[in-house]
């Protein structure tokens, strides 16, 4: 399936209007076409990927998502977006850990590499100086927002990483 994928990026040429004439087609060396049909596709095939690895980190009691409900009876731990990732856990170092070799591993799986310049960790009743610490691991900058979730703030100490990726 990789060599099918490859061969529908890889063999992709464009061409650009000069003065209302086509130029000769280039080949397209790095990424998608605007509109590409396919890219929908391939980044379900990625996010799957990604969805897998949280679920069975989850699962293994590394990563601890945040619980939703009287007793937390629902835990989520990311959400992922077209061109990013929004991961959420509780105040944890096990979990900070965790997410570094989660990413690191995932890097190294999907050929995608995480662009932490554009990533931001940001939380909610934690304090700055931990999250500065987190975010020195996790080799991203930090941030702060006002979390709302579902019409419900998000009270607990919660760490959010916003993550993007990019094709290497």
């Amino acid at each position: 399936m990789q060599e099918w994928i490859s061969e529908c990026v890889g063999t992709a040429t464009s061409s650009i209007l000069v003065n209302g004439s086509p130029s000769e087609d280039f080949p397209i060396q790095r990424g998608f076409r605007q509109g590409d049909p396919l890219y929908p596709f391939l980044f379900l095939l990625v996010a799957e990927g990604f969805n897998v690895l949280m679920t069975a980190l989850m699962g293994a009691n590394l990563f601890c998502g945040y619980g939703v409900g009287r007793q937390d009876e629902v835990k989520f731990s990311h959400l992922q977006f077209a061109d990013g990732t929004l991961i959420i856990g509780e105040k944890r170092w096990s979990n900070v850990h965790s997410m570094r070799a989660l990413l690191l591993l995932f890097e190294n799986i999907s050929g995608l590499k995480v662009n932490f310049n554009k990533s931001v960790l940001t939380s909610v009743n934690v304090p700055q100086t931990w999250l500065s610490k987190a975010a020195s691991v996790l080799n991203c900058r930090t941030g702060s927002i006002l979390f709302v979730f579902l019409g419900l703030p998000i009270v607990k100490p919660t760490f959010v990483l916003f993550i993007y990726l990019n094709r290497v």
